[in-house]
């Protein structure tokens, strides 16, 4: 006998956010006037992202449109492209490398339901982004996925698995189609 989903049995009161009421709400605040909005001061950002609590390198650069959950669950590399409406849903930690690219309207989802469960459980797992990796305009990383040292995720892909370094993935579920070669141009 299959037994339904009943939502009104979900419980999330084992999430950690990471932090109070207080500082989420402002966050909330802060994340909707200035990333989500069309605000276009880049230091400004930055400041306000290591106010919160992120770790953020140098030469960072994110574009309007970005909606971060949690900065303070949140560690970005040096020379870190995050383009237009990009999503970080970092319900657990999101670790970006260094010279990483993640492109615009592309995901980083760090929270999921288990459907098998009747009560919808959370589940969250982490997200690292390694050294070079680019994540393609409107593709996703699923939670507790790694992309390792220069790996690509092309456009609309989704990565529910790991990648290997030096790999181009395509497709949802993302599969590896060919290395990466990258040259040294001058």
């Amino acid at each position: 006998m299959q037994i339904p989903t009943d939502l009104s049995k979900y419980d999330n009161s084992g999430f950690d956010a990471g932090a109070g009421q207080l500082k989420r709400g402002l966050w909330f605040v802060v994340n909707a006037c200035f990333f989500i909005s069309y605000n276009p001061f880049n230091s400004l950002k930055l400041f306000l992202l290591r106010l919160f609590g992120a770790e953020v390198g140098t030469g960072v650069v994110i574009k309007p449109g970005v909606n971060i959950k949690y900065p303070w669950k949140l560690n970005i590399g040096n020379y870190v492209w995050i383009g237009e409406k990009v999503w970080i849903d970092n319900l657990d930690r999101v670790e970006i490398g260094n010279s990483v690219c993640i492109s615009q309207g592309a995901m980083l989802l760090c929270g999921n339901h288990d459907y098998k469960k009747s009560t919808f459980d959370l589940i969250t797992g982490k997200i690292i982004l390694e050294d070079g990796v680019w994540i393609g305009a409107k593709a996703i990383v699923c939670p507790g996925v790694t992309c390792f040292f220069h790996s690509v995720l092309t456009v609309n892909s989704v990565a529910s698995k790991n990648m290997e370094s030096n790999s181009v993935y395509t497709g949802n579920p993302a599969i590896k189609i060919k290395d990466r070669s990258v040259s040294n141009s001058a």
